[in-house]
């Protein structure tokens, strides 16, 4: 794990949060299911503005943790679309923290990779619209 300063991404953030003590694991870090949760929010954002409605998650492509998130970080989330198909929607997210107030550093903290399905109000899948 490197510990070198990053800035955050010049883009806009989809999601920001802080996790509570009620958050962590045994050890003292947040929860890897907590980090994997908000990461399916922050990426169907993105997938049901292009899509224009509901979608549902139907495939975790790749996650990676690439350091602990601690109580107290800021947590952001960067969601960009990757790949649009007929029905589904292919969203990258980016999880930064921000920690140590005194001295700032922000690091990397997760990657993912997941697919959206575009869904009607019976839960069945439907066509994504073409773009305006």
């Amino acid at each position: 794990m490197t510990s070198a300063s990053l800035t955050l991404p010049a883009k806009h953030c989809t999601l920001r949060v802080v996790p509570m003590p009620a958050d962590l694991n045994q050890n003292g870090d947040v929860f890897g299911g907590w980090v994997m949760a908000q990461v399916d929010v922050a990426g169907a954002i993105p997938a049901m503005h292009r899509a224009k409605g509901r979608v549902a998650t139907v495939s975790v492509n790749s996650f990676m943790f690439k350091q602990p998130v601690s109580v107290g970080d800021i947590v952001s989330f960067y969601a960009d679309i990757v790949r649009v198909g007929t029905t589904s929607i292919t969203v990258r997210v980016e999880v930064y923290a921000e920690r140590n107030y005194a001295a700032p550093i922000i690091v990397k903290v997760t990657e993912a990779e997941l697919t959206y399905v575009a869904i009607d109000g019976n839960g069945m899948k439907r066509n994504v619209p073409p773009e305006n």
